[in-house]
């Protein structure tokens, strides 16, 4: 029997970009997404939970002032933006930072190394950069925006949240004009926050990817994909962290915004 031909760069590109899912039509659910998010989470929390347990008052470990650093740098964010009392905001803030971190982490494994590992398994298809996939972040920022309509309703009330759609920014007297700019402006928020994180890390998993395909191409690809891809490894590091940092700074802002009145 002949040898399996190997994929060609479309089918290759495709492969890994296609998720895992079980289920049809709207009730389909990319599995791949729900178990690495999850995985990833339950680590690095995991992880912090234990600082937290085994911390001293003396000279921390490695561990311990990792965890500290982080926790410093992201209440001093909160401190500097958000005015108000509510203790969410700091372990939301703590929360989106580190799991999106982890999440887009992922995309540092080899491109063909969970395909690879699972497919041994019969499972042909995973993609395992939960960021890049759009359910995952839309998920994230419509949960943002219900806890920014809890915020209002709790700082306003129902009646001071609807005065303020009705009379912001021109008055009672274009009420119509004042809450069509609001509603625009409030569904802009999710929105912006979801496609700014799904199109940054899904355009860094295609480079990825497609200096994969690069190293397939001889021995000047191998040396070459080598090359661009530590490059990029190095670069994306910063991307990773910076989206992280955006998603979560956008949400302090957005819950700060939520808690004052015009």
């Amino acid at each position: 029997m002949a040898a399996e031909a190997p994929p060609s760069a479309t089918e290759y590109i495709v492969h890994h970009l296609t998720n895992l899912t079980v289920g049809e039509g709207f009730w389909a659910v990319n599995l791949d997404t729900v178990v690495v998010s999850w995985v990833v989470g339950a680590l690095v929390f995991g992880m912090m939970y234990r600082a937290a347990r085994n911390a001293t008052a003396g000279v921390p470990g490695r561990l311990q002032g990792f965890v500290e650093l982080i926790l410093t740098m992201v209440d001093d964010q909160v401190r500097g933006t958000f005015h108000g009392k509510n203790a969410l905001v700091t372990p939301l803030a703590i929360t989106i930072f580190v799991w999106i971190w982890i999440m887009n982490a992922v995309d540092f494994l080899p491109v063909d190394l969970l395909p690879k590992l699972l497919g041994l398994f019969g499972v042909h298809y995973f993609k395992a950069v939960p960021t890049t996939d759009p359910n995952m972040t839309f998920a994230m920022s419509i949960t943002v925006f219900v806890i920014m309509i809890g915020f209002n309703l709790k700082y306003k009330g129902a009646g001071g949240l609807a005065h303020e759609a009705l009379s912001a920014p021109f008055g009672i007297w274009l009420a119509p004009v004042n809450l069509l700019f609001r509603i625009i402006e409030d569904v802009a928020k999710p929105v912006s926050l979801a496609l700014r994180l799904y199109g940054n890390m899904y355009a860094g998993e295609m480079i990825f990817i497609l200096l994969a395909v690069l190293g397939s191409a001889g021995a000047f690809g191998v040396v070459a994909g080598g090359v661009l891809g530590a490059g990029w490894a190095i670069f994306h590091i910063l991307i990773v962290t910076l989206q992280a940092f955006v998603f979560m700074m956008l949400t302090i802002v957005y819950l700060t915004l939520a808690s004052e009145s015009h």
